[in-house]
């Protein structure tokens, strides 16, 4: 496993943890508008690959797990509805179907 892949690894495994997140989200903003970085800004292509980079992967993680917490949010809401009409006589569900007409 190459040091960019580790790197990469180990810093989506922390922004998934519940306990750390918000800790490495604002360690990341930090160390955004931080002059001190692993390539000094002053340098002309170099400086802001970092900065990209690691922007870059902390707005798809966070996105992420935005999506995934909505996906998971509107189950449970379906879940909840599918749950409170079964016992009712009333419900109604509805049915997809590909219709092909025979001559």
């Amino acid at each position: 496993m190459n040091p960019i892949q580790s790197l990469y690894t180990w810093y989506r495994n922390l922004l998934r943890n519940p306990k750390y997140r918000w800790w490495i989200i604002l360690g990341t903003l930090v160390y955004f508008v931080s002059p001190i970085d692993i390539a000094p800004d002053f340098l002309p292509i170099v400086g802001e690959v970092d900065d990209i980079m690691l922007l870059t992967l902390l707005v798809t993680e966070v996105s992420g797990l935005l999506i995934e917490g909505f996906k998971a949010r509107k189950g449970n809401v379906d879940a909840t509805v599918t749950d409170t009409t079964e016992g009712s006589a009333s419900s109604t569900s509805t049915i997809d179907v590909d219709a092909v007409s025979v001559k």
